[in-house]
């Protein structure tokens, strides 16, 4: 998509099938529905407030005035709340944030997450750069970068980027990231040339995925994923 984007196209999306290898359970099937998009030109604002307006659509849809998960609940029609990462673990974590990236995202779902979205919605900002391989560092703080994560009631529902369209700045953090997978779990994978010459071309653009069989849920009131999907596993 991003190459799409790189050929002159300027809001464009994808409502299909995705597989993720190894994840089961009441959120999580190896096969789900996600909706991506991208706008060119925008800054990465405005596709977390595209996030709110869709849970929002879906709430009204489905005629639910709140979300219930897991004993907390979510008005998804009150203002959604704004906070950053390294606020998130001040106020919310026992311990400090981890640098480590296996450990952050232990420490992030363990202590972090369940918190998240509880009376509105969540938008989480400003991730360590570390974790964020594919978003443009936020021009207010070299040292985070512009990704955001909604959460209703603790479950994460989008994941949105400012979008890097450095090449050099890219090759730079893919090559770490296939260095720390190879350190972490013994394999990596090959850099994609194609999407690294794209990205020469591409606009400054704000993109997010979304996943809608977790917002069916959430609007449905649905206990588990394979409750809203058409094959489950």
């Amino acid at each position: 998509m991003k190459k799409l984007l790189a050929a002159g196209e300027k809001n464009i999306f994808f409502l299909g099938k995705t597989w993720r290898r190894g994840e089961t359970g009441p959120l999580h099937a190896p096969e789900f529905t996600m909706i991506e998009w991208y706008r060119a030109g925008a800054p990465y604002e405005a596709v977390m407030d595209d996030c709110v307006e869709i849970v929002r659509v879906a709430a009204k849809a489905a005629g639910a005035s709140v979300f219930e998960w897991a004993k907390r609940s979510c008005d998804p029609f009150t203002a959604a709340e704004r906070i950053t990462v390294h606020e998130a673990f001040d106020q919310l974590s026992p311990a400090p944030m981890p640098n480590n990236g296996d450990a952050f995202s232990a420490a992030l779902v363990q202590h972090v997450e369940p918190q998240l979205g509880d009376g509105a919605l969540t938008l989480l900002t400003e991730y360590p750069i570390r974790e964020a391989a594919l978003a443009r560092r936020s021009p207010r703080d070299a040292s985070v970068a512009e990704r955001f994560e909604l959460y209703a009631c603790g479950v994460e529902l989008a994941n949105g980027f400012g979008e890097l369209t450095d090449p050099i700045e890219q090759r730079k953090r893919l090559v770490e990231a296939m260095d720390e997978k190879q350190k972490r779990y013994g394999r990596s994978w090959p850099i994609d040339e194609d999407f690294l010459a794209a990205l020469a071309h591409m606009p400054s653009a704000s993109g997010v995925a979304l996943g809608f069989d977790r917002l069916v849920m959430l609007a449905t009131g649905a206990r588990h994923i394979n409750d809203v999907l058409w094959t489950p596993e």
